[in-house]
């Protein structure tokens, strides 16, 4: 007589059902209908999907959006020197090794946090003030350096300047506030935090990939950027000359713009496309009908008059020059609601590019001399960075620059 115990019942039984289940779409435990691999792995793809940390340029950039976003600038302690940013620079690069891979910090304090990559990356920037501070100023290249004042400004000291900036972006809210906790963490012995601002864009699988955002006022955005992996991206935003911690890096802009909602949402449909000079259906130029059709500024309709208006965003920010271009990420924001219903809420603007001198500064000129658009829009953050260029496996960020 064959001896059935508990133990090989039991076993035999395990066997027969994981037979099962793995033939079909789930199993029942317990009542709960659990997935299969094939579920699960679906379910988690956003959270499995990763960024490379190494190579000539630092990653955050040359990407599509994620939904999620924390720029973080910081203020370097008065006896931080050159050897304690080496020490910093150190651990900040074995962070975001680990970080981007999904996984956590040496001596993390919260490990279970760090649930996957879901597309995490961190790019470090230098702030024109830090070269001062340290007496690098030969290693500041002539590109980076604080923007004019504009009339259009209205800034903001909780939203500009600083020395060192850490921007953190993922597809993921947890990911990104542990990625962030860990980063600040190890950073508090040789800085402070000067401010932090939060952004978003579209969820991942809302918008086909390669596919612009809409910013709050309903606005196609980031139209005519360079092309990623092309000669255009690669001529406009990457540097090859200057101090060899900046060439393979870029300099940054970013700007934070205050939108005035209550009062654009009183427009018309008609109106605010005349104020864009852009269709607000699909982003596409006034008088043709898609999204990267030409601008014609020259088109007049049947009256006589400019199908561009001379007030339009577009008109005035219409490149004069080939060099006049750059390219934009930007991030939405929200942060509250006034009792009166008055949203907190624009935009975290970025531009990646060379030179702001010859890119940037032209465009937000004329900009500033004439652009219907300010009246529903107002710059109250504003603060410049030199991107340091990518790390190669076993070296550290920016260690020919400290």
């Amino acid at each position: 007589m064959t001896n059935f115990t508990r133990r090989g019942f039991l076993a035999g039984a395990s066997a027969s059902a994981g037979a099962l289940v793995g033939a079909s779409a789930g199993a029942l435990i317990a009542g709960q209908q659990v997935a299969s691999a094939a579920e699960v792995a679906a379910q988690t793809a956003v959270l499995k999907r990763s960024e490379k940390f190494h190579g000539s340029h630092q990653n955050g950039i040359e990407l599509e959006l994620q939904t999620f976003t924390n720029f973080v600038s910081l203020e370097i302690h008065a006896d931080t020197d050159r050897s304690a940013m080496q020490r910093w620079m150190k651990l900040l690069t074995d962070d975001i090794e680990r970080l981007t891979a999904g996984e956590p910090i040496l001596a993390d304090a919260q490990p279970q946090l760090a649930l996957g990559p879901a597309r995490l990356t961190v790019t470090v920037g230098f702030g024109p003030s830090l070269f001062k501070k340290l007496g690098l100023e030969a290693q500041q290249p002539e590109s980076l350096s604080e923007l004019p004042a504009f009339k259009v400004d209205a800034l903001r000291e909780e939203f500009s300047g600083g020395d060192v900036l850490l921007h953190v972006s993922a597809d993921d809210p947890i990911v990104l506030s542990h990625a962030v906790r860990s980063l600040i963490s190890d950073s508090l012995a040789f800085a402070s935090v000067r401010w932090t601002q939060q952004g978003f864009s579209n969820a991942q699988g809302v918008v086909p990939s390669g596919v612009r955002q809409r910013n709050l006022m309903g606005q196609v955005d980031g139209t005519d950027n360079p092309q990623f992996g092309t000669d255009d991206f690669k001529n406009l935003v990457w540097i090859d000359e200057g101090p060899e911690w900046i060439r393979g890096g870029t300099i940054l802009v970013l700007r934070r713009i205050a939108m005035q909602l209550n009062t654009w949402d009183k427009l018309g449909r008609t109106d605010k496309e005349q104020v864009i000079g852009r269709r607000l259906d699909n982003g596409a130029p006034l008088g043709q009908k898609n999204e990267t059709d030409p601008l014609d500024l020259n088109a007049v309709d049947e009256r006589g008059l400019k199908v561009i208006p001379n007030f339009a965003h577009v008109r005035r920010a219409s490149p004069t020059n080939p060099k006049e271009r750059f390219f934009r990420r930007p991030f939405n924001y929200e942060v509250g609601t006034a009792a009166d219903g008055t949203p907190d809420v624009g935009l975290l603007w970025t531009a990646y590019q060379k030179n702001p001198a010859e890119q940037y500064i032209p465009v937000q000129k004329r900009l500033d001399d004439f652009d219907l658009l300010s009246k529903w829009t107002s710059p109250i953050g504003s603060s410049v960075w030199g991107i340091a260029h990518g790390v190669k496996k076993g070296n550290v960020l920016a260690d020919d620059l400290f």
